[in-house]
């Protein structure tokens, strides 16, 4: 390949633009003749990359990054990444929507249209709120989370709000963004979402978990409680009374190498959860188990009035009460 298209596409994450490209040396044909072997991929009209490159892309998050990229590619006036867009740039843990578009901002204009499959955000932002995110000017993680929640309402919001103070992001600093948006449409929303956020969500999965506890109306629910007996310590992602509710997402089952966190087999994982519940159940501890699927569809509906009916069972077999517990807790400070 043309050695200027090769770096063009590596200064610009895999992807050349139309234009880049007659600038590079080729013309019309040969691009066409590039797509039509199957050696690029359209990305979006008028923007390239290498099929192999497209293909190596697996996650949903990526694919879309990929194709924000794109559409951001072709826009000829200044803006800011903004909305989903930007979160995906500052590897900011968000739920997707089912139809996920490329937010940018504008300012100092004030409204908001989708042109070609991309959806501008006339609105005001400060200076302060701007920051930079692999070489793109892009709205930071509080002004993020805020924009994801007033978009797209709970639990996108709850999930978008809870990673940006999983990553350092202070409460006050969420509040003040908001305070700025005094008559800002969907305010409401992203006020629902900073008050049902918890710092201690260290997931998406637990931050859903959360919101299906909240829907069933249990209250006092507590993040990544700790417990230690002296030779082993565990902790458990949410805690109401004396039930755990924990969350096992599919990463700890995978291996590193395929992008999990499990460095044993599937056996060995799962033998050792096995062995943790149990050791939590000689505290007088319930516990209810939620996979990924768990929480969408038709499967939330029957997971709501199980995680209801184990919780009752364990407060009927042991009551809510943990002030036993105090000894054996482990108390740390939140982390940033």
């Amino acid at each position: 390949m043309n050695p200027r298209i090769q770096a063009t596409m590596a200064a610009n994450h895999g992807l050349i633009t139309r234009r880049q490209a007659l600038a590079a040396g080729l013309d019309l044909e040969t691009i066409h003749t590039h797509v039509k072997s199957g050696a690029w991929t359209a990305v979006r009209r008028g923007v390239y990359a290498e099929t192999a490159y497209v293909q190596s892309i697996t996650l949903p998050t990526d694919r879309q990054r990929l194709r924000d990229r794109a559409a951001c590619a072709a826009i000829t006036v200044p803006f800011l990444r903004s909305h989903d867009t930007a979160a995906l740039e500052l590897d900011m843990p968000i739920l997707l929507p089912k139809k996920p578009q490329t937010h940018v901002t504008r300012a100092p204009v004030v409204g908001s249209h989708n042109k070609w499959g991309v959806k501008h955000h006339l609105a005001p932002y400060l200076d302060v709120q701007v920051a930079q995110a692999n070489g793109f000017d892009v709205l930071g993680l509080a002004r993020t989370a805020v924009d994801i929640a007033r978009e797209h309402g709970r639990p996108y919001g709850v999930v978008a709000v809870d990673s940006a103070r999983r990553m350092g992001v202070p409460l006050s600093e969420l509040q003040e963004v908001l305070d700025h948006m005094e008559h800002w449409p969907y305010r409401r929303q992203a006020q629902e979402a900073i008050d049902l956020s918890y710092a201690g969500s260290e997931s998406i999965g637990e931050t859903l978990t959360r919101d299906v506890l909240e829907e069933l109306g249990l209250s006092d629910i507590e993040t990544q409680f700790e417990i230690s007996d002296g030779i082993r310590t565990a902790r458990f992602d949410l805690r109401v009374g004396r039930h755990i509710f924990e969350f096992d997402g599919r990463s700890k089952y995978v291996a590193t190498a395929d992008g999990g966190l499990a460095l044993r087999s599937v056996d060995e994982v799962l033998a050792e959860e096995k062995d943790r519940q149990d050791w939590a159940h000689g505290f007088h501890l319930g516990m209810s188990r939620v996979r990924w699927h768990d929480l969408f569809g038709r499967e939330r509906t029957f997971l709501k009035p199980r995680l209801n009916r184990e919780y009752l069972a364990t407060c009927r077999a042991f009551g809510t009460d943990i002030s036993d517990l105090e000894r054996f807790r482990v108390r740390r400070p939140r982390a940033a």
